[in-house]
């Protein structure tokens, strides 16, 4: 283990973080309020990383396990120096309160302790969002395009910290992938803040919500949600958006080529497509009799709730804990496949689902074909064993993780669905789940080891297992 360049990674992503407090710090300075919350976490931020970029590693090289370790202490160290301005300025006065806010921010889950949340300074209003912006595309693969880092470390970090099974480059070179996908990223986050200004809201809220669909973590300034906006053209903007950023980026540099047939091939895009619209229709249908048997009524709240549940954006216009049964549980299921591998989006993502589903159909096919040779075919490519093996034992670590952490918040006395559905949507990083977590309700009731416990969960599920398995596994850090 090259010790010393995973705290040098740490040492960069720290006076990253550091200069990125400057925006939450402007705003203040914008509104009046008070800068020394952003003040002395710049400081501590600054501080910590020019200490850790002193300890000069021997070498530079880093392998696939330096690079899942160097990603997953990243994220736990800039969420707990991350979590000190709400702590300092008194809006989230806990500090497990305010860990668990800035991990759901950074993993874009969305879910929230807060209660009352037009009381915020508009400074940690900001920052509490723009966490989503810098970890929906990832945080080291957002400095992997601001500074140097060589070929062979960059693609071990994009491996440990894009979701999905496969990493592909757009480019040979790592940097100018991210650079790409950062310059779509930001292009999308802009047209859609664009789109919300002309809807009515102002430049501050365009941009809290901008961030939030863009990153799909689904912060917002208000306690409810898009649904204080109460329009029709508001929630149909962020609808379309929050489906377009659940879609791979891969996709959307092939559109920039020219390259419309490719892009509109893809596999995983029909699968996602279908699902949505199979989601939509028949929920509309199930919700009419509750909006006056008007299926354009139902179809906008339908289409909204499932763009954010399906891209795990955490958005609502509607309390779907009063939907029916059958609604309620699409949507949990959404939960479950989330968006597609490459995108912003969480869940398990539906390349995974899709390789579950052929890796089941080709064993069916062996039981009474035994001699014949059959592949799992992806995106018109044969899927190699260790692919198909990995994503297996991803399954298997995700629902055990969903198993076991739903009988461990057990012990704080909720009933059955509201422990599964939190334990799932922190895995999924979606934000809502159903009955005490609902969309109008938070994880504010919870003790504060369950609260770190969920912060685990989020992290779990962002990076994608692997990483933080890896980071509380003592093999893992013993020098061989």
């Amino acid at each position: 283990m090259n010790y010393r360049m995973v705290w040098q990674i740490v040492g960069r992503v720290l006076c990253t973080e550091a200069v990125l407090l400057l925006i939450p710090l402007i705003t203040a300075l914008c509104f009046g309020e008070s800068v020394v919350p952003f003040l002395i976490t710049i400081a501590l931020c600054a501080v910590a990383g020019v200490l850790l970029l002193l300890l000069k590693p021997n070498n530079s090289k880093i392998f696939a396990r330096e690079g899942f370790i160097s990603v997953a202490l990243s994220w736990v160290v800039i969420s707990l120096f991350g979590a000190v301005p709400f702590v300092i300025c008194g809006d989230i006065p806990n500090y497990i309160d305010a860990f668990f806010e800035t991990v759901s921010g950074f993993t874009t889950t969305g879910a929230s302790i807060a209660t009352n949340l037009e009381a915020f300074s508009r400074g940690c209003l900001i920052w509490r969002s723009f966490t989503h912006w810098i970890g929906g595309m990832g945080f080291l693969v957002f400095i992997m395009t601001m500074m140097p880092m060589a070929g062979t470390r960059s693609m071990h970090i994009m491996r440990a910290e894009v979701p999905g099974p496969t990493v592909g480059k757009l480019v040979p070179n790592a940097k100018k992938t991210a650079r790409i996908l950062y310059s779509i990223y930001i292009g999308m986050t802009v047209l859609e803040a664009i789109l919300l200004l002309c809807g009515g809201m102002d430049v501050f809220d365009a941009l809290i919500h901008a961030f939030g669909t863009a990153g799909t973590g689904g912060f917002s300034n208000r306690a409810l949600s898009i649904g204080y906006y109460d329009s029709a053209y508001i929630d149909g903007v962020i609808t379309v958006f929050m489906f377009l950023f659940g879609v791979n980026f891969n996709l959307y540099y092939l559109i920039l080529l020219g390259r419309f047939t490719a892009a509109l091939k893809s596999e995983e895009l029909r699968w996602y497509a279908c699902i949505a619209l199979f989601a939509i229709l028949t929920i509309t249908f199930n919700i009419m009799p509750l909006y006056d048997g008007s299926f354009l009524r139902g179809l906008r709240y339908a289409s909204f709730q499932v763009g954010s549940i399906i891209s795990t954006t955490g958005y609502a216009t509607a309390d779907f804990n009063l939907w029916p049964e059958y609604s309620r549980w699409i949507l949990i299921l959404l939960t479950f496949t989330g968006a597609c591998a490459g995108s912003t989006g969480g869940g398990m993502k539906i390349s995974r689902v899709m390789l579950l589903c052929k890796a089941a159909r080709q064993e069916i096919r062996k039981q009474h074909r035994p001699h014949s040779v059959s592949l799992v075919m992806l995106e018109g490519k044969a899927m190699p064993d260790s692919a198909v093996h990995t994503t297996l034992v991803f399954f298997v670590c995700y629902l055990g993780m969903l198993l076991l952490g739903t009988l461990f918040v057990s012990l704080d006395g909720f009933d059955f669905v509201t422990n599964f559905t939190a334990t799932l949507t922190c895995i999924s990083n979606v934000g809502p789940g159903l009955a005490v977590v609902g969309p109008r309700g938070g994880f504010s009731e919870f003790s504060g080891i369950c609260k770190l416990f969920f912060s685990f969960c989020m992290l779990f599920g962002r990076l994608e297992v692997f990483p933080m398995l890896m980071l509380f596994s003592p093999a893992v850090w013993r020098k061989q």
